[in-house]
C-alpha cells in the first residue's frame, strides 16, 4: 500500500497489456510481468501483474534460494483472482514454505490458491494467514533452502508487519514488505498501524539493516536500503511539521481536527482520487499528534 511519496497514492503503474515488461538485451529489469528476474544470487522476483495506484507495478513475490540449493522459500504470494501468477509460483522448484509480511489482500490473496497446488506451510505474524506451522515471531531464526533468514517485526504501515533479514555467505538482503517501498513511500493503516511504530520500526532497519539490499513488495529493489530508510525517516519528521502548521492555520488542535479537512489543505494539488490514501495517513499522524 503506497502513497508515492506524497502520503496518497502512486502514478507508477505501467501498461497492464504488457506482460513481458521493458528488456535491457536478454535481462528483465523492473518491471518485468510474468517471469522470474534475479536480483540477488539468492533472491529472485516474480512481479504479479496488478498495478495500481496503491500497488505500484504490481505485487513483488519473493523467491529465495541459495545457489544450487533444492529447496526455495516464496515471501507474499499476491492478490487473489490471478491464477497465472499462482501458477509460475507453483511452478518453482522444491517450494518449502512461504512466508507473509502483513496482512492486506494483495500480498495474501493468494494463500489458498497457492495451497492447493504447493504442500508448504504458511507462516505470518498473524494466525489468521498462517497454516501448517506457527505464527512467526520477532527475532526467530529459520534455516531454509540454504539461508539464515531472521524475522524482524516492523509494525506501523500494519500492526502485523514483518520484514526478512536473508543471509548467505557475506551478502545479506532485506524484505521489507510494504515498511518500504522501491519507490514512494507508504501508508500507514490506522486501523492497526500507527506512526509512532512505524518510526520505531525505520528506526531498527537502520541499524539492523543499513548495508543490505533493499527487497521490496512494490517496486524497484536497490543495492542499500540504509540510504532509503533514512530518506523515510526525514519525509516523515517534514510531514509531520506540515500537518502540525495546517493545524496552526486552521486554529485547530490534533485532537480536535477532522483528517479530510487536514487533507484538504496539505493535499490541495494532489488529485483528488488520491485523497483516501493521504486521509489514512493524515489520521495516523493526528493520532501520533495526540499523544505527543
Amino acid at each position: 500500500m503506497t502513497d508515492n511519496g506524497n502520503d496518497a497514492g502512486s502514478d507508477a503503474g505501467v501498461p497492464v497489456g504488457d506482460q513481458n515488461g521493458p528488456q535491457a538485451g536478454d535481462t528483465p529489469v523492473h518491471p518485468a510481468y510474468g517471469v522470474v528476474r534475479e536480483v540477488t544470487p539468492f533472491a529472485s522476483v516474480l512481479l504479479c501483474n496488478n498495478p495500481g495506484n496503491m500497488e505500484l507495478d504490481g505485487t513483488n513475490t519473493w523467491i529465495l534460494r541459495a545457489p544450487g540449493n533444492a529447496e526455495c522459500v516464496i515471501v507474499d504470494p499476491g492478490p487473489p483472482n490471478k491464477k497465472g501468477h499462482v501458477k509460475r509460483i507453483a511452478e518453482q522448484p522444491g517450494v518449502a514454505l512461504v512466508l507473509i509480511t502483513h496482512r492486506h489482500f494483495d500480498h495474501t490473496g493468494a494463500i489458498k490458491r497457492l495451497r492447493k497446488r504447493v504442500d508448504a506451510p504458511v507462516r505470518a505474524r498473524s494466525m489468521k494467514f498462517t497454516h501448517g506451522a506457527a505464527a512467526l515471531s520477532d527475532r526467530e531464526v529459520i534455516e531454509m533452502a540454504g539461508l539464515r533468514i531472521t524475522v524482524l517485526y516492523t509494525p506501523g504501515h500494519t500492526g502485523d508487519s514483518v520484514s526478512f533479514l536473508v543471509e548467505w555467505e557475506d551478502q545479506r538482503a532485506l524484505l521489507t514488505g510494504d515498511t518500504i517501498l522501491g519507490s514512494g513511500t507508504t501508508v500507514i493503516d490506522p486501523s492497526d498501524g500507527t506512526l509512532r511504530d512505524y518510526l520505531n520500526s525505520l528506526n531498527r532497519i537502520i541499524v539492523e539493516g543499513e548495508d543490505a539490499a533493499l527487497l521490496p513488495a512494490h517496486g524497484p529493489d536497490h543495492p542499500q536500503v540504509g540510504p532509503v530508510a533514512r530518506y523515510y525517516k526525514k519525509h516523515r519528521e517534514e510531514r509531520i511539521d506540515q500537518i502540525v502548521a495546517a493545524l496552526d492555520d486552521l486554529g485547530i488542535s490534533a485532537a480536535k481536527a477532522k483528517p479530510m479537512k487536514v487533507v484538504r489543505k496539505v493535499y490541495a494539488d494532489v488529485d483528488k482520487k488520491l485523497w483516501p490514501a493521504a486521509r489514512m495517513s493524515v489520521k495516523a499522524q493526528l493520532e501520533y499528534l495526540r499523544d505527543s
